[in-house]
């Protein structure tokens, strides 16, 4: 087991920067999650880590050794990829036992790795068959099962459910719970799925444009965003952000007035507030009132959104309400749920 140390790294090409300065200290069998968008620098971090890209810049650390200069073979690491790369003329024995063969691992030892890792994911019954005879949830289990036979100091996970359907991801899931607090080993997984990043991490590392956003966990990044970016990517539906401005503690903005809000700021701001933390009321006196954009019945609730001037706002109701598009609607917003963020740079204000 081992922790991992970033500090100062940094990736380029040319005049691209794809990480840029990032420090992070992940404990040892801790679950971190790397988040954000497509290219904000997540996935060329953790090949830094795996040994498979170089940094231009920085250290990184595995346990006590500085592992810049040793090949990815030599760093203890197992990955997991998007694709899950099995042999077909293997059966999933074969598939699994390949890495102990690689690295010449006493033979004596194999079965028993093998079944062992085989039954941590729930494959023991289909050993004999090829990749072709399983469901793509049944091919990820077999990479996973892969990377668990090597007993490694780090598992890497880069996007490994992004092949599945929404059903099989929700299962798969819970199998990669359930397997770290079985093996408690240190892991590092990448998605630009937050309701993966939340449902799985101890911490999540938010990134974008190659920098840390924010770090904390799912608890404080859902509760406690530092920025615009941050408040605008987590959560399903993301935080209502919306522009105006604020003086003497009254944010008003298109359709927008909220009174009570406890801060010295003035001036042009965004304001933050959380679909849940809001309630559908009679337009006269709402704080936010406006026509129906769209109503979207979920099953257990509705979500009622509105176009108040240039954004949209989402607030989460009974599943019993009935409205039309275009209906007049009121949100009622209570200032202590509300964020403020600087216009200009997006930080939060505090």
């Amino acid at each position: 087991m081992a922790d991992v140390s970033l500090r100062g790294v940094t990736k380029r090409w040319s005049s691209f920067v794809a990480v840029d300065d990032v420090t992070l200290s992940i404990a040892d069998r801790e679950f971190v999650v790397f988040l954000g968008p497509s290219g904000c620098g997540k996935t060329t971090t953790m090949r830094m880590i795996a040994g498979l890209e170089d940094p231009t810049a920085g250290e990184i650390r595995i346990g006590p050794r500085v592992v810049n200069d040793l090949e990815p073979k030599d760093r203890d690491v197992a990955m997991v990829f998007q694709n899950y790369g099995l042999y077909p003329n293997l059966s999933v024995y074969e598939n699994i036992r390949f890495p102990l063969k690689v690295r010449k691992v006493d033979k004596a030892s194999h079965d028993r790795r093998v079944r062992r890792a085989a039954d941590l994911v729930e494959l023991g019954p289909l050993l004999d068959r090829r990749p072709r005879e399983l469901s793509g949830g049944q091919r990820q289990r077999v990479a996973l099962a892969r990377a668990i036979v090597r007993e490694p100091e780090i598992f890497l996970m880069d996007e490994p459910l992004s092949n599945l359907d929404a059903k099989l991801r929700v299962s798969t899931r819970a199998h990669l719970k359930n397997l770290h607090h079985e093996l408690k080993v240190t892991t590092i997984y990448v998605t630009h799925d937050q309701v993966e990043a939340m449902t799985l991490a101890d911490r999540i590392v938010v990134m974008n444009k190659g920098r840390i956003q924010q770090v904390g966990t799912p608890t404080d990044i859902y509760d406690d965003p530092s920025n615009t970016f941050v408040a605008g990517f987590i959560g399903s539906p993301a935080m209502n952000l919306m522009q105006g401005e604020i003086a003497g503690g009254v944010f008003t903005g298109a359709a927008v007035r909220i009174a009570g809000l406890t801060t010295r700021a003035t001036g042009p701001v965004t304001l933050g507030f959380r679909c849940e933390d809001a309630a559908v009321a009679a337009p006269d006196g709402a704080e936010i009132a406006a026509p129906i954009y769209s109503v979207e019945l979920l099953g257990d609730a509705t979500m009622v959104t509105v176009r108040a001037g240039g954004a949209l706002a989402t607030v989460r109701t009974t599943k019993t309400f009935r409205a039309e598009i275009g209906d007049p609607v009121g949100f009622a917003v209570r200032p202590e749920t509300c964020f403020l963020f600087d216009r200009q740079t997006g930080e939060r204000i505090r």
